[in-house]
């Protein structure tokens, strides 16, 4: 592809509009003819990025909005990241921690950025605490081809 194409979609946190950002990030994708296992990783990554936002970004407040953009870049890459403008993360480094959480441990295993790292081949966290937090996430598709 020379043309770099890109989509940007606006969402408030809800829980219900977690599939339909999968579900677009996922049509947007094909484009770039995506193995089944692909498109699945990068559905399952962008399902635990959206999830991070709509359970720790607006914890004491009405749920604000996330911001969804995806790109396609050279050389069949897929970026997406996954803004919102709510609490931010205090430590990201022990964010990304495998089984760490602030919510109740009962209800999360403290996975989600563990999950984006094996399905996407890069990861980055850019937060500031009561400013939001962007996920970016970057997926070289056919790569192992």
């Amino acid at each position: 592809m020379n043309t770099a194409n890109d989509m940007m979609l606006e969402v408030p946190a809800y829980s219900e509009n977690e599939s339909f950002v999968r579900a677009a990030v996922g049509a947007f994708a094909v484009r770039l003819n995506p193995t089944v296992e692909e498109l699945a990783d990068i559905k399952t990554a962008v399902s635990e990025a959206m999830t991070n936002a709509v359970v720790h970004a607006y914890p004491k407040e009405a749920p604000g909005r996330v911001i969804i953009r995806v790109r396609v870049l050279a050389g069949n890459v897929l970026c997406v990241e996954i803004e919102d403008n709510g609490c931010g993360i205090a430590d990201v480094e022990k964010a990304r921690t495998p089984f760490y959480t602030t919510g109740p441990v009962e209800e999360r295993a403290g996975m989600g950025f563990v999950v984006m790292e094996t399905f996407m081949d890069e990861v980055e966290v850019f937060s500031a605490e009561g400013r939001g937090t962007l996920v970016r996430m970057i997926r070289r598709i056919g790569a192992g081809e």
